[in-house]
């Protein structure tokens, strides 16, 4: 198991929401070995929890499953930082025009690279690092059923793109980001056996649904404020895009959204390194 260079989390401890759902779950075969006939109101038990369960997975900022950066600490706040972070790359049709647009405006952003486009593109993966950019984890293969996986499968899928990761860049990434943000009830754990920190983001452009870099860029930057995490994409999980010829919405969105930054005297910086959290998930970190 590939462990980060990052703070080892605290002992994974389930959160209020999940320690109820065990409840609730405890309470249903209770009262279903006591009272068989009362099978409709044990199922309904179980059905309800499920369902307030699966809202908490699909909502990706969330930190009812455990702790999840959504935001830069507060001293970042204060020195004007923001993070971009670009997601389902490398693309060697993409990355490397972003990472000319971001050398450019002095920006620093964090990848969150799929394991086994990394391992088809290693120079590309290590010129990401070597520019000073952090190159995190977002699944070996970005199965779109990855948030219905069990343990061992979501282990599998975050030890894969580790190994690669570290590998290519010497350094294992301290971050996970799921696909689409949707991630188990089980995943905290998985987590926090390997010394990774969940991030999300504050604001995304969903230039995987646009193609149209105006809107992209207006979606990143109504509201923006210091701490704030954004993401692009600069890969596409579907291979869609690159197929059919057109133009990457976050690479044509992306000039736009630096000149906002520097005209507001915000800077893009890597994510920092993930701390100790609490196991209710405080969605920030110390810097």
């Amino acid at each position: 198991m590939e462990r980060s260079r990052a703070t080892p989390l605290r002992r994974w401890l389930p959160t209020p929401l999940l320690r109820a759902s065990a409840g609730v779950h405890a309470a249903s075969l209770l009262l279903l070995a006591l009272r068989p006939r009362a099978w409709r109101w044990s199922l309904g038990l179980s059905v309800a929890d499920h369902l307030v369960l699966l809202a908490a997975s699909l909502a990706p900022r969330s930190t009812l499953l455990g702790a999840n950066l959504c935001r830069l600490p507060a001293a970042a706040e204060r020195r004007g930082e923001v993070s971009l972070t670009f997601d389902d790359g490398p693309d060697p049709r993409v990355t490397p025009r972003v990472l000319d647009l971001l050398d450019a405006a002095g920006a620093r952003a964090s990848f969150f690279v799929i394991g086994r486009r990394a391992a088809a593109h290693p120079e590309l993966t290590a010129e990401i690092a070597a520019r000073g950019h952090r190159v995190e984890n977002h699944t070996w293969s970005h199965p779109h059923h990855f948030a219905f996986c069990g343990p061992r499968a979501l282990g599998r899928e975050i030890d894969g793109a580790q190994r690669s990761v570290a590998a290519i860049t010497g350094r294992a990434p301290a971050w996970f980001r799921a696909p689409a943000g949707i991630r188990s009830p089980l995943l905290g754990g998985v987590l926090a056996q390997r010394g990774l920190g969940l991030a999300s983001w504050t604001r995304r452009g969903f230039d995987t649904v646009s193609h149209d870099p105006r809107r992209v860029a207006r979606r990143l930057l109504r509201g923006l404020a210091a701490g704030d995490v954004l993401l692009l994409h600069d890969g596409d999980s579907l291979g869609s895009r690159g197929d059919a010829g057109r133009p990457s919405p976050a690479l044509a969105s992306l000039p736009r959204v630096l000149a906002a930054l520097a005209a507001d005297g915000l800077v893009s910086v890597a994510l920092p390194e993930p701390v100790v959290h609490a196991p209710t998930g405080d969605p920030r970190t110390t810097a």
